[in-house]
């Protein structure tokens, strides 16, 4: 490593940090409905990314009890059992599969006995949860949105958790069947599960009895997938804040997947829950792990970072940290291999999520887990600056020199605005339609008719660009709209004219990695809400399904992988963070002077600030006019800087 400059060594308080932690996770542990929630971003483990779905009692409680002894020292708190729980692990039971589930007689899910046999007698994941709350941690667990196929098509009754009885409203009885909306079934388990009719009474009682069994059960978090991003449903995620808040038990709220989130998309639902994912699933590749970065600074730049939630804070959520060992995605099959991240990538990560104080869900086997592993997710200045810091934000000021070859070295004189590299051409995605980003759509004549949807995307050689889609015919004659004299489509479908049968999809056909977050959204053309489009007078395209708007950018969005971050600690620490996401290693040099204007801080005794390189642990000597270092191929560097 070079040093071009400098930045009192922590470990003094290293030795207290872990203690500290620990005490206060336990005096927090104490108390009751009115404590504040996610004061500071979450932390724990999730079964997902080691086990796919299939975990059963006997692996979620080894790696719970060695969660409690090595990582709720260190903050780690939540056991998390991630999704099908309640799926029988049998020949012909996968992801999408239908006829799998257990549900009780009141439609809802219930664990198999055969992976989880304490449930056994009506009691749920009781059993389970009073025995990870004795190791002082918390139990959770994910659900999927609204209802499960199988119940609507059992026409189960709903309780009424104030009777104790079938559901009655207005004389009858009311069943699955009538809250289930079978137009809006989950976009990557349509066999599975469906939103409910939340404007109803029915609807609302059915989620009510759902989460209020939770709460019965001991459930101290729940991860509730299908129901943000692409699958946008507002009203349902209010109401289950809403009812959560009328439970007499303090339950985390997490949103998943998060595909296509934006910070304007998040400024409908941020204060009713307490995490939310802004990225598709993080898998174990490089590609997942730096399509984090301009999401993440945006999220920062739009103050989203520990904003008002439900009863306590909220907090973006970048995914899990799938290190150590694994299993594949969409697999049933449990943990098998080891991540494919080096330890490099594996640092750069963790320094990205805590620099972004995203949750930390650590997401291997446990029961494999490693000293190097084991340092990276437990080192305590990481871990300081995911729960204490403030100000966190990406910082534009950077100077890169190409290391890889000196004799031909690249210096950029002066500072640019770094982005990552992405290939030439254009994205499709999905926003709020208050973003300003979702406007500028239009109606093409051609022969007269206006049969095509296009939308200025960039301007070359002082030309617009175009993004356009050819409209289908209408769906029928209550379809229609009048704009002026002319008679338009108001629903229709959008397809790809040079490519046969297919169609603008606003939501994924399966869930998506992080990676694959902004590829074009097109599919098989079938008459489904997914496909339905509408065109209003404010210029946006609306997707009938989730009722986002659709936006087309370039993907030009600079030349470099370098990245930086700033944040500033509970005692007037600095930490500065570099990054590098090129193949190539990097010398990047930040300017004292710049690094004042963007805290907006004065080092008025500078002979006295010195600084330490936290992942090396090299103390680099009192602070100069510069901090400057190489960093490895995809790897980072993060700066402790104490005046």
């Amino acid at each position: 490593m070079g040093v071009g400059a400098s930045c009192p060594p922590p470990w003094r308080r290293h030795l207290l940090c872990s203690a500290f932690l620990f005490l206060f996770i336990c005096l927090w542990g104490t108390s009751d409905a009115n404590e504040e929630l996610a004061a500071l971003p979450p932390r724990g483990w999730n079964s997902y990314d080691s086990f796919s779905w299939i975990v059963d009692e006997n692996a979620y409680m080894q790696n719970a009890q060695i969660l409690a002894e090595k990582l709720l020292p260190h903050g780690y708190q939540y056991a998390v059992i991630d999704f099908l729980w309640y799926r029988k692990y049998v020949d012909g039971a996968y992801t999408d599969s239908y006829g799998f589930d257990n549900i009780d007689e009141w439609g809802r899910p219930f664990p198999d006995l055969q992976r989880f046999p304490s449930s056994i007698n009506d009691r749920g994941f009781s059993q389970i949860a009073s025995k990870v709350h004795e190791m002082g941690l918390k139990f959770g667990i994910h659900l999927m949105k609204g209802i499960s196929l199988q119940s609507v098509n059992a026409n189960t009754p709903i309780l009424d958790t104030k009777t104790g009885k079938p559901y009655i409203e207005d004389g009858r009885h009311w069943t699955a069947r009538d809250i289930g909306l079978n137009h809006r079934t989950c976009a990557w388990m349509p066999h599975g599960f469906m939103s409910v009719n939340t404007d109803i009474g029915a609807g609302r009682a059915f989620l009510r009895s759902l989460y209020q069994q939770y709460a019965n059960w001991g459930v101290d978090f729940v991860k509730v997938d299908c129901i943000f991003g692409t699958d946008y449903s507002p009203e349902e995620i209010i109401i289950i804040s809403e009812l959560l808040q009328e439970i007499d038990r303090p339950i985390i709220l997490s949103l998943s997947p998060g595909t296509e989130v934006t910070p304007a998309l998040a400024e409908n639902i941020s204060d009713h829950v307490n995490m939310y994912r802004i990225t598709g699933d993080d898998w174990d590749n490089w590609k997942d792990v730096s399509s984090h970065f301009s999401v993440s600074s945006s999220f920062a730049a739009a103050k989203k970072i520990g904003a008002i939630g439900l009863r306590g804070k909220s907090w973006p959520d970048l995914d899990m940290l799938p290190f150590g060992w694994l299993t594949d995605p969409s697999v049933n099959q449990g943990p098998h291999r080891k991540s494919n991240l080096t330890l490099d990538e594996q640092k750069t990560q963790m320094t990205l999520w805590s620099m972004a104080k995203s949750p930390l869900m650590y997401g291997g086997d446990l029961r494999h887990l490693d000293s190097s592993t084991l340092s990276i997710i437990t080192n305590p200045t990481l871990l300081k600056i995911n729960h204490y810091s403030k100000n966190n934000m990406e910082f534009h000021y950077v100077y890169v020199e190409r290391t890889s070859n000196r004799e031909h070295s690249d210096y950029f004189g002066s500072p640019y605005h770094v982005h990552l590299t992405e290939n030439d051409g254009m994205v499709v995605g999905l926003t709020a339609c208050s973003d300003s980003k979702a406007n500028g759509w239009y109606m093409l004549s051609q022969d007269g008719k206006p049969d095509h949807i296009c939308r200025d995307y960039e301007v070359e050689n002082d030309k617009n660009i175009s993004f356009c889609l050819g409209k289908t015919e209408p769906l029928q004659a209550s379809d229609l709209i009048t704009m002026g004299n002319k008679e338009y489509q108001a629903k229709f479908h959008l397809a790809v004219s040079n490519i046969d049968d297919t169609c603008l999809d606003a939501s994924a056909s399966r869930w998506r990695t992080a990676s694959e977050n902004k590829f074009p959204m097109f599919s098989r053309c079938r008459w489904h809400a997914k496909q339905i489009w509408q065109l209003n007078e404010k210029g946006n395209l609306v997707s009938s399904y989730s009722r986002l708007c659709a936006t087309v950018e370039s993907r030009k969005e600079g030349t470099t992988g370098a990245r930086a971050w700033v944040a500033t600690g509970s005692k007037g620490e600095i930490y500065l963070a570099f990054f590098n996401l090129d193949s190539t290693s990097r010398k990047m040099t930040v300017r004292i002077s710049d690094l004042k204007k963007a805290l907006r801080r004065t080092f008025v005794r500078k002979n006295l600030c010195s600084c330490t390189e936290v992942w090396s642990g090299r103390y680099l000597g009192l602070l100069k006019e510069e901090i400057s270092g190489v960093v490895n191929p995809h790897g980072s560097m993060v700066f402790e800087i104490i005046c």
